[in-house]
């Protein structure tokens, strides 16, 4: 089939999109599909342009705003138009954040009736939206940590919270805005760092323990792995610098633990009503408890990120992850046309 690789684009998260879409592009020509790649800030890129941009990895530290400013100044329209691309038959989104997570691509996607990987834009937008997931995750049964949204004042959140509290931008991933704050006087920086990302920032009570993660494909529960890094949450260094942690699969847990986060992955990933595959991460504190921190419905894509190795521990190779994903794409809007 004839794939359009989307990434890129202009969120904070855009190196991990980059990362993302070169591996899928490699897996996909791998697969034996035609690919086109796609920088959504960018357009169609030229072999030479793909080569340059594809290869400059991941710096330790998100791209600051004014490297985004001059991105976004640059930057063409989202979706590249019709003659651009050619006859593609599915696009493989491997945005992260922004536009590319939060359902407005979907929606373009949508108008033009080309299928598109994973969610629909609704569903998108309300993963997305952390204080809205985790609503309805309470509704679907699904634990997870006590929350509230800012404005706040240090002397609420201790009382209805208490200290150590995360905060963090409400619409954003890959732990950008994220701060730890054990005392009430770091309170009030930390919101403001988060709303610099976002407008609108949670704070939401720290669960020390265990952080693990299970992907899902096709409705299916894949293999649930365990992150170890050095610091108290896995944040953007530990997630895309080499030895920023180890990730183990599958985790050290018994066949019952196991089960039950399968169990409550599939229900966080249903009670969002999301499509095709998604990554669902929890915490499991001292006395075993999981606490489902967010789902991902558009993960990262490289060979050593976790719906990969998820995946890889159910016998799942990564040409053939890509291939499922882009089939299930196919399968989801030959339904919606009928």
């Amino acid at each position: 089939m004839r794939v359009a690789v989307l990434f890129g684009g202009t969120s904070a998260e855009r190196d991990v999109s980059i990362a993302s879409g070169a591996q899928v592009l490699n897996a996909l020509r791998q697969a034996g599909h035609e690919v086109v790649a796609v920088d959504t800030a960018r357009g169609v890129l030229a072999p030479a342009d793909e080569q340059r941009l594809l290869t400059a990895g991941v710096a330790p530290a998100p791209p600051d705003e004014a490297e985004l400013s001059v991105i976004r100044a640059g930057a063409t329209s989202p979706l590249p138009a019709a003659s651009e691309l050619g006859d593609i038959d599915v696009v493989f989104l491997t945005l992260h954040g922004g536009t590319g997570e939060d359902g407005t691509i979907q929606a373009l996607l949508d108008m033009t009736g080309i299928p598109y990987v994973g969610s629909g834009h609704a569903a998108s937008a309300t993963a997305m939206d952390k204080d809205l997931s985790k609503r309805l995750f309470r509704v679907a049964g699904v634990p997870t940590a006590d929350w509230m949204m800012a404005p706040a004042e240090a002397a609420e959140v201790e009382a209805t919270l208490g200290f150590p509290v995360v905060v963090k931008p409400n619409k954003q991933g890959s732990t950008v805005g994220l701060t730890v704050v054990r005392a009430a006087d770091a309170l009030r920086p930390a919101i403001d760092e988060a709303f610099r990302h976002d407008d609108e920032v949670m704070l939401e009570r720290f669960v020390p323990g265990r952080e693990l993660t299970c992907g899902i494909l096709a409705d299916e529960a894949l293999g649930v792995g365990e992150i170890v890094s050095g610091g108290e949450v896995f944040d953007y260094a530990s997630k895309y610098q080499e030895g920023g942690a180890r990730e183990i699969f599958p985790a050290d847990l018994t066949a019952e633990q196991t089960r039950t986060i399968q169990a409550l992955s599939l229900r966080a990933h249903r009670a969002l009503k999301l499509e095709g595959f998604s990554r669902v991460d929890f915490r499991m504190d001292a006395d075993g408890g999981l606490w489902c921190l967010e789902v991902n419905t558009l993960p990262g894509m490289t060979r050593t990120s976790l719906l990969p190795q998820s995946a890889a521990a159910v016998g799942i190779s990564f040409p053939e992850l890509c291939d499922r994903i882009c089939r299930l794409a196919l399968e989801r809007h030959g339904r919606r046309r009928r």
